[in-house]
């Protein structure tokens, strides 16, 4: 049997040792690692190199370049998508078959399916968290002019992100990428996303012997109604007088505050006359913090993580000697040498089934919660003492459902 034809980006394995002349259904051996796919229309492997974990997904070869062009183009964009690593052609198979060709993606670690938060039938006090990480997924990428096509809960990853949850692009062979997107193919990919939605909601329900009345049907409404509330905060074009000038730094900094990069701020002069103009923002990706806190300590984080990470740093910027460092990159160094570093490789000892980052921000709360219940700022070696003692706990359900409320 031939080899196949293997286009992969540098930093990875060669992936030649796997049995390509079987479809990956069929595959069996210590490099195949059995894990939650959830629901797909084609066949999904995962396996294990050195170099890391490794979604396999087959599929007809003008869908398999399709898809790893698309998600190459929209990784260089955004961050919320699973990284593309390679496309593989079975020369031998016919194009149009469904195992003729393969993507491969990189396995994003510590995430998981929408149903692995289903409890009796519905998703409790998540469900907030997860209508705000899809309707925020979906306005990145259209900000970024992908239009979806076939957006659904099963197209998505997730992972917790400090208290609230991230959603991750998984699936991208039926991506269009344009410079910008209209009105209309915006709720054309809404309405697609509503009916799919409701779709899987049924299905669930139906798996678990409920009656359709019982389904959460109403969950993709809700993601358009966050999504719009989203989309036309961040489209807002105020008028500024001569007297509001610092409008436009609290309209940047709102923006910022919701995690998203400002590109050019645009001010062209009112129809109104005088000396009012208007106010026009480009916005970027939802990574604001996340790549303020990559650039200050090279820690990769997401964005929630990220925001509270960013405010250990001012915590102890304040604090320790490092404060006098005679520049900000300086003393954010020594704060992660002396500070953040020792605390995660105690934390990946003593809680080593944990995400790092995420486990550090579960402790930053625990020491803020401690801090506010006691009135006095508890020192980090007391807070983490009486965290390992509760258990190593993160956000509890009540707190999730006050932040909710």
């Amino acid at each position: 049997m031939p080899l196949p034809t293997l286009s992969i980006r540098p930093g990875h394995p060669d992936f030649l040792d796997l049995p390509w002349d079987q479809s990956v259904a069929e595959w069996t051996g210590d490099r195949v690692v059995d894990l939650p796919t959830g629901v797909h229309r084609h066949e999904i492997a995962f396996v294990s190199y050195e170099e890391g974990l490794y979604a396999i997904k087959e599929l007809p070869r003008h869908l398999a370049h399709h898809e790893y062009d698309s998600l190459r183009t929209l990784r260089e964009r955004l961050r919320p998508i699973a990284p593309p690593v390679g496309v593989v052609e079975r020369g031998w198979v016919s194009p149009d078959q469904e195992w003729s060709s393969a993507i491969i993606t990189e396995f994003v670690p510590f995430t998981f399916t929408y149903r692995e938060l289903i409890h009796n039938g519905g998703f409790d006090v998540r469900r907030s968290q997860l209508l705000d990480a899809f309707a925020g997924l979906l306005v990145e990428l259209h900000l970024a002019g992908c239009y979806w096509g076939d957006c659904s809960l099963s197209n998505v990853l997730y992972r917790y992100d400090a208290g609230a949850i991230e959603a991750l692009m998984i699936d991208a062979e039926t991506t269009e990428i344009r410079e910008s997107l209209s009105d209309g193919q915006r709720y054309h990919d809404l309405d697609i996303m509503e009916v799919n939605v409701a779709g899987g909601m049924a299905d669930i329900a139906m798996s678990q012997g409920r009656d359709l009345d019982e389904a959460d049907l109403e969950f993709g409404t809700e993601v358009i109604r966050r999504y719009e509330n989203l989309w036309a905060e961040l489209k807002e074009d105020p008028v500024v007088g001569p007297d509001e000038r610092h409008l436009i730094r609290a309209r940047i900094h709102r923006l910022n505050d919701l995690g998203f990069e400002v590109g050019d701020v645009s001010l062209n002069p009112d129809a109104s006359g005088g000396n009012r103009v208007r106010m026009r923002v480009q916005v970027g990706g939802r990574n604001y913090h996340s790549s303020r806190l990559r650039r200050l300590t090279r820690i990769d984080a997401a964005e929630n993580q990220a925001r509270q990470i960013l405010s250990d740093l001012h915590y102890h910027r304040a604090r320790e000697p490092f404060s006098s460092a005679p520049t900000k990159d300086l003393s954010a160094m020594m704060w992660r040498v002396q500070v953040f570093e020792p605390l995660m490789e105690r934390i990946r000892h003593d809680v080593p089934e944990a995400e790092p980052v995420q486990a550090y921000t579960d402790f930053l709360h625990h020491r803020f919660t401690m801090s506010s219940a006691q009135g006095r700022d508890v020192p980090s070696a007391e807070a983490y003492v009486h965290w390992a003692e509760a258990g190593y706990p993160g956000y509890t359900l009540e707190e999730l459902a006050q932040s909710q409320a």
